[in-house]
């Protein structure tokens, strides 16, 4: 079974992507063939979470760069530097985008002597692999991610960390859904997730998918099914952590957190290893999307909601201090507070993201 979320066409030529921003009243899929494709695509959400962002990218660099071709080898290098740049600017907090694009060009690089077919290959391979690693990992994440839980558990989840924003069985959501596969009850309380509403759109519509029993909330109601006991664990993917475990995912994340703790319910962060940041010190190093207030005040009204003079803050991202984790769960192992530790013991302490 292979991923329908990002799929590179068999000639090269385009990169086929499920236009997520449609979802879930309309199933769409979108042809990306320039640079431009992929910068919009990116920065308008069309394909979005952190591994499903840097898997495009790194197939969007080997299809520009097949189209642009050439016989130059110098031109061909400096021609796919600054296309990389360019679409690693659409997106600045998610760690995976700069990852998979640094790897496809150190690709190129590697096969150099290989000439301009040479180094297109390699860049192929080389996106199709990252796809591939990134199936494997959701699918151990998702069997570490088996131990926290029971039959019968109440899960609150945040934003989106499923098929559509990974590979397959996702991060965030990979556990909830591989145990419905084998014969786990879950009921999931999933937080709308203003004010882009991914958990409305798409978590609830992909684990509904899955025959998982959901229940929508709104952001401000999480505290409340918490101290009615409805929840047992809180799960949420995240798009960077930084080498003493802070962890930045989409805003609201940290207050999840913060009420979990109160109640004395663990907080599982799931992520790719890939998302481990540590060139990245602490969560205040990490630079935080700000989106177009437009977003909060009438993107998914029919009128706006709010004065036009009013001015909006719309960060994209929080970051959650990393003693509020109650593990962090990778596909190589899971680590523990205190991170600075339990990551350099699991990874290695000169381990280069």
């Amino acid at each position: 079974m292979r991923p329908e979320n990002v799929v590179l066409a068999d000639d090269g030529k385009s990169v086929v992507i499920i236009d997520q921003t449609l979802l879930p009243n309309r199933l769409e899929h979108i042809t990306l063939k320039t640079p431009e494709d992929f910068y919009d695509a990116i920065k308008a959400l069309k394909v979005r979470g952190a591994p499903a962002i840097g898997i495009c990218a790194g197939m969007g660099l080997y299809v520009t760069m097949n189209a642009l071709g050439g016989t130059d080898r110098e031109q061909f290098l400096t021609e796919m530097h600054n296309i990389a740049a360019y679409i690693n600017s659409s997106r600045p907090t998610a760690v995976n985008l700069f990852h998979a694009l640094r790897r496809v060009e150190n690709a190129a690089m590697e096969h150099k002597d290989g000439g301009i077919a040479g180094m297109l290959e390699a860049m192929r391979k080389e996106s199709i692999a990252i796809q591939d690693r990134d199936v494997a990992m959701c699918k151990a994440i998702s069997e570490y991610g088996l131990t926290f839980v029971k039959d019968g558990d109440g899960i609150l989840t945040h934003c989106n960390a499923g098929p559509l924003a990974t590979s397959l069985y996702g991060t965030g959501l990979g556990t909830l859904i591989l145990g419905a596969e084998r014969g786990y009850t879950f009921h999931a309380y999933t937080d709308e997730t203003r004010p882009l509403l991914q958990g409305a759109r798409l978590t609830a519509y992909e684990l509904d998918k899955a025959g998982i029993d959901v229940t929508l909330i709104c952001d401000n109601m999480a505290s409340i099914v918490m101290k009615q006991g409805k929840i047992n664990a809180c799960f949420v993917g995240c798009d960077r952590v930084a080498a003493n475990g802070d962890t930045a995912n989409k805003i609201g994340t940290s207050g999840v957190a913060v009420l979990a703790k109160h109640y004395g319910i663990p907080f599982y962060v799931f992520c790719p290893s890939s998302t481990i940041d540590m060139e990245c010190g602490t969560g205040a190093d990490i630079k935080i999307e700000e989106r177009d207030s437009e977003e909060i005040k009438s993107k998914f009204y029919r009128e706006p909601m709010a004065p036009a003079s009013v001015k909006c803050y719309n960060p994209a991202f929080d970051v959650t201090d990393a003693e509020l984790i109650t593990a962090i769960i990778t596909e190589k192992g899971i680590c523990r507070y205190p991170y600075t530790e339990s990551i350099p013991a699991l990874f290695g302490k000169d381990r280069q993201c």
